[in-house]
């Protein structure tokens, strides 16, 4: 199993989400999270909702690098075209 799979596996397990995308170069991932349960969080509780399940990779430093971007389903309606390629 891939790196980019076994971090979306744990999020999916970890999480209700409608849709994730991980793109990695070596160390460094980025993580696009959509999820309604985004809705009543704030931006810090989102990101620590995604680190929590990636907080083992992240000890061992097989993730060096992480961004993250959470989205609403509603808000990555309006957003994901300025964040997807098309």
């Amino acid at each position: 199993m891939s790196l980019n799979n076994q971090v979306e596996q744990l999020l999916r397990q970890a999480l209700s989400l409608d849709e994730v995308y991980i793109k990695s170069e070596g160390s460094h991932f980025e993580v696009i999270a959509v999820s309604s349960d985004f809705a009543d969080m704030s931006r810090l509780q989102r990101q620590q909702s995604i680190n929590g399940p990636l907080r083992e990779l992240i000890a061992e430093n097989t993730i060096h690098a992480l961004t993250v971007k959470t989205f609403t389903p509603e808000q990555w309606a309006r957003e994901r075209k300025f964040i997807m390629p098309s």
